[in-house]
């Protein structure tokens, strides 16, 4: 008779158990102690919200998650979220609750979801150890949801940093899936599958730069800071924007203190980018790795990239990303979202209303 060996993931979960369980008896024996009663979990859920039954457990070595995966010729898709995240709710309840959705991510992914908050260890592809909050700080996690597509090998095909409507989720899913990435670029590849109704034309308004675009910066003392908005003429979320990101009062009032330049994404015309090259936006588009629209890029007075907003945003996060840039909040606090949840907290406190979808 053989007998097959027991993974090492598996015999370290056995271990676990066994010593969880032993302490609970241990406890149970002393007076004054009762154990947990049955309907109370042990290890309560450690995740920032709710995620579909479907996504593994693991010890998130990523180095294992990954072979693991490769073994069932599958990739790896790593999910950052948080409480009370209105995108991570819309990603769960909407877009996980498409069935075309489901049954292509589970034939064709293995999902690990982590806490951007969170103190679970994890190990990241180059052996190095973390807990999610210090993992989600490493890896610059600025928006909810993020996610990361990984190869056979760990490295990073896609990321997508915030939420995505389904119909653009299910072209991701299909570039990672396909192993697009051999081919084409996922702008390219976005324009190509991911369209819904929109209004078929690029909306103007009166903040913005007239063409034609210098953008080279002056490096002398009180210049604006630059944000780039680019855009497609076929694009739903564009039309969103116009009509109620940057028709709310707060971002109206924010605006004003950018020079602000929009861009065609695979447009033609030409421009002197902040660093004084003279190039297509389709061209600097690439060069930015533009794919999500609209997109926003903020550049410093120096011409540097300081902070981008590159997926769907509801009108008081968009103001919020104004907020951050012109204020000079990114100087002193790296992570965004503590910067959202700071905002938030002193406008309650003055008697404001925060409505976050």
């Amino acid at each position: 008779m053989t007998v097959s060996r027991i993974p090492d993931c598996l015999l370290r979960r056995l271990r676990i158990d066994g010593l969880l369980l032993a302490l609970v008896l241990l406890a149970a024996s002393f007076p004054g102690h009762t154990a947990p009663a049955a309907s109370e979990p042990l290890n309560p859920s450690p995740h920032a919200i709710d995620i579909p039954p479907w996504f593994r457990e693991t010890f998130l070595d990523f180095r294992e998650d990954v072979r693991e995966a490769a073994k069932a010729d599958r990739r790896l898709m790593v999910y950052f979220g948080q409480d009370g995240c209105p995108y991570c709710r819309e990603l769960m309840r909407l877009n996980f609750s498409d069935k075309a959705i489901v049954d292509k991510t589970r034939r064709h992914f293995h999902a690990l979801a982590l806490n951007i908050w969170g103190d679970r260890e994890a190990t990241w592809i180059d052996g190095k150890a973390f807990t999610e909050k210090t993992l989600a700080a490493f890896l610059k996690v600025q928006f909810t949801p993020t996610l990361l597509f990984l190869d056979e090998q760990g490295g990073v095909v896609l990321r997508i940093n915030g939420y995505y409507p389904p119909h653009q989720f299910d072209a991701a899913l299909d570039y990672v899936a396909g192993k697009h990435e051999r081919r084409i670029a996922f702008a390219e590849f976005l324009k190509q599958q991911a369209r819904r109704p929109a209004s078929g034309r690029l909306h103007d308004q009166p903040f913005f730069l007239r063409p034609p675009l210098n953008l080279e910066r002056s490096r002398g003392p009180g210049t604006r800071p630059l944000a780039v908005l680019f855009e497609q003429k076929h694009c739903a979320a564009c039309d969103e924007l116009h009509q109620q990101g940057f028709a709310n009062p707060d971002a109206r009032a924010l605006i004003r203190r950018f020079d602000v330049a929009r861009l065609e994404l695979f447009g033609a015309e030409r421009l002197v980018t902040p660093g004084g090259r003279s190039l297509t936006a389709e061209q600097w588009g690439r060069e930015l790795k533009i794919a999500y629209t609209p997109t926003l890029v903020f550049f410093d007075a120096k011409g540097a990239e300081v902070f981008r907003i590159e997926a769907y945003l509801r009108p008081f996060h968009v103001a919020s990303g104004l907020d951050y840039v012109a204020s000079g909040a990114y100087r002193a606090e790296p992570s965004f979202q503590r910067y959202i949840q700071g905002r938030a907290e002193k406008i309650r406190a003055a008697g404001g209303r925060v409505d976050l979808w």
